[in-house]
């Protein structure tokens, strides 16, 4: 008995030591590794100086604040602004055959009148409906009513001698009638260089919205493209920002430009132009006025005092009107009042590749007596040409 419970003794402290050498081992399995050690830092290496090869830097001798040679005041330092750059100048393309070279352009919109006048004269029959047709054709044109009434009347005749018309013989009937119509011994050139001075006075006229100051930019890029020296007059006092715009127009050519102050006296400034357009022994002084509409009284009589005290200097060479050829016969209401007010001497017509009807040019030169001596046929700078009555009459009838 008492050996079997010596052998349970055993077995038990067997177990118990057991059981506590597998708890032991988990216990060391669970336990978090131990920190790493510290690593030794080390320098980072020094920085190369310039050159093919690097080397630690020395040690070098320096200077106190007390050492250092500081200003003491007594020179302003001057910071050097770089020059402002000069506005490129453009070189103007030839004026002859501008307007030949923009006769597609105009060609596009004319059209309807040259080609339906042809139309019309090539039926077999030619009754007193077809001359209505024909009559009605010109007066939609804006070609007016007694050239129209003129112009019908030498087709009658001619057509009636002719008898039979081939396309080639009507082609060149109705280009003789129209050139006869549209004037083609008038002088159309702007006089800008008088024989007994310097400089030639041009003023530039015509009511709000007619593209005036644009006008008289491009006019400086025309004369300026004939060799001739040019100085604007932003007499246009009165519009916001216009004298900016013609400055724009002149900086582009080397034009010279004179202005003033915003709503100042129109008449002083146009004065100051010619001034020193004389100084600068300039060809042509361009004098752009203000826009203003025919029907206000006192601003048309400011134009007059604008060009009796520009006469003070010179006479006033050319008065240009310029107006919009898309206004039809509204046109001439105000060139009517123009006229009263200043001896208009030619006329621009702007906009005339757009829904322009081509028979304005000649119901204006009636109205006023004066030649169409310019035409704008877009928007580009080079645009505005010389008025040639052949080219604009081809560009009419078409090829």
């Amino acid at each position: 008995m008492d050996i079997v419970i010596l052998a349970v003794v055993i077995a038990v402290v067997v177990l118990g030591a057991l059981g506590g050498l597998i708890v032991g081992s988990r216990r060391k399995k669970q336990l978090p590794p131990p920190p790493p050690a510290t690593p030794d830092i080390t320098a980072p290496p020094a920085e190369p100086h310039v050159g093919d090869e690097a080397e630690t830097p020395r040690e070098e001798p320096r200077r106190t604040i007390e050492e250092v040679d500081l200003p003491d005041g007594s020179a302003p330092v001057t910071v050097e602004e770089p020059p402002a750059e000069a506005p490129e100048i453009e070189i103007p393309e030839p004026t002859a055959g501008r307007l030949v070279r923009l006769r597609a352009r105009l060609s596009r919109s004319q059209n309807a009148l040259g080609q339906g006048l042809l139309t019309l004269l090539s039926r077999e029959h030619l009754d007193e409906d077809t001359w209505e047709e024909i009559e009605d054709t010109l007066l939609t044109a804006d070609v007016g009513v007694q050239p129209t009434q003129e112009l019908v009347e030498r087709l009658r005749e001619r057509v009636k001698v002719l008898g039979t018309r081939t396309p080639v013989e009507l082609r060149t009937l109705l280009r003789e009638e129209l050139l006869t119509l549209v004037g083609r011994d008038m002088d159309r050139v702007v006089k800008t260089e008088p024989e007994d001075r310097k400089p030639g006075i041009v003023m530039v006229v015509g009511v709000n919205g007619t593209g005036k100051t644009t006008t008289t930019g491009k006019l400086a890029r025309v004369l300026v493209a004939d060799g001739q020296s040019v100085v604007l007059g932003a007499a246009d006092t009165f519009r916001a920002a216009a004298a900016d715009q013609l400055q724009t127009w002149g900086e582009r050519v080397g034009a010279h430009t004179v202005r003033g102050p915003e709503e100042g006296d129109p008449a002083s400034v146009a004065f100051d132009a010619v001034k020193e357009g004389k100084e600068m022994g300039a060809n042509v002084v361009l004098i752009d006025t203000a826009g203003r509409l025919h029907t206000k009284t006192g601003l048309m009589d400011e134009l007059g005092k604008v060009k009796r005290v520009v006469e003070k200097h010179a006479p006033v060479d050319e008065v240009l009107l310029v107006l919009d050829a898309t206004t039809g016969q509204n046109g001439l209401v105000q060139a009517r009042v123009f006229a009263e007010v200043v001896d208009i001497t030619g006329i621009v017509l702007t906009k005339l590749d757009g829904t322009a009807k081509g028979g304005i040019v000649v119901a204006v030169q009636r109205e006023l007596g004066v030649p169409v001596k310019l035409v704008g046929l877009g928007e580009g700078a080079d645009d505005l040409a010389p008025f040639e009555p052949e080219a604009f009459v081809d560009a009419l009838i078409g090829e």
